[in-house]
Formats: C-alpha cells, structure tokens, sequence
C-alpha cells in the first residue's frame, strides 16, 4: 500500500551480484516492501580468490594488481540499488557488502528476516541450470520463506 508505514522489525534480505536476475530479485524485494512496510536490506557477498601454492598449502590473495574485492563489491551493490530502486518508493534499502561465501552470507543475513529474495541465476557457469548453487543452498537452508525470481524481467 503506497504510505504504509515502515516498520524497523519488518526486514526483507534480497542477494545482489549484478546479475539481471539478481536486479530483478532486489526490484521485486523493493515492491513486496512497500506492500508490507518492510526495510530491504540490499547484500553482496565478496571474497578474496584462494591461491595454491605448490606444497606450501591456500593462501588468500590479498590484492590483484591493486584491484579491491571489497570496493568493488560494494560499486556493483550501489550501481545496482540506484538501477533498480525508485528513489520516490520511500523504501529503506541498506546497502551490505559482506566477506565470505555467498550462500552463507545471504543465510545469516536473512536468519530473522520475514523473506529472503533471490534471483534463480547469478553469473555462475551452467547456464543451462534453472536454479543456480546459491539460490538452491538458500532454498534449501534458509529459516525463512525464500522467493526465487527467475528471468529478468523488470516490471
């Protein structure tokens, strides 16, 4: 209901990685918040790429040639929020860039959230999956209901 109060205690997690289904997933977070009162929280998960070493065992890159995994997870989160939310929605989304696997990350994030929303693909390898690695994990492990939005659909 347009000028539904927003209440703090009422969260929706919504998964971001700039993927189109991801963008549609936050969008359709987006409108179900402003139905039900709700604040999303917008999350991406990022981590530094493990390399192994010949006997010496996994060490974590710190850094590629000066790129920052952090930074630029949290551009892609903001270029993704500014896309796909309507600044006149009046819908708090916050904005989260948290180290570690995406599965993991988006479960604790959503562990007393009302939903969790997700989109079916990320930039994952199968392209032919209907379901990507995390949106199954998240299905599967999640303590709260889990929508899956599947294409790209942007109304």
């Amino acid at each position: 209901m347009p000028g539904h109060e927003h209440r703090a205690e009422s969260r929706i997690v919504t998964g971001v990685d700039g993927s189109p289904s991801s963008l549609s997933a936050l969008r359709w977070a987006v409108r179900q918040a402003g139905l039900t009162g709700a604040a999303v929280d917008a999350v991406i998960a990022w981590h530094y790429p493990v390399i192994v070493g010949g006997g010496y065992g996994v060490a974590p890159m710190v850094t590629a040639g000066g790129f920052d995994f952090k930074e630029n997870a949290e551009k892609v989160l903001a270029d993704a929020i500014s896309s796909a939310v309507d600044p006149g929605s009046g819908v708090p989304v916050h904005a989260r860039a948290v180290e570690g696997n995406p599965a993991q990350v988006l479960l604790d994030a959503s562990a007393d959230a009302d939903l969790l929303v997700v989109g079916s693909r990320g930039h994952g390898g199968f392209t032919e999956a209907l379901l990507g690695s995390v949106s199954q994990h998240c299905v599967h492990h999640a303590r709260c209901p889990v929508v899956v939005i599947r294409g790209n659909d942007h109304d």
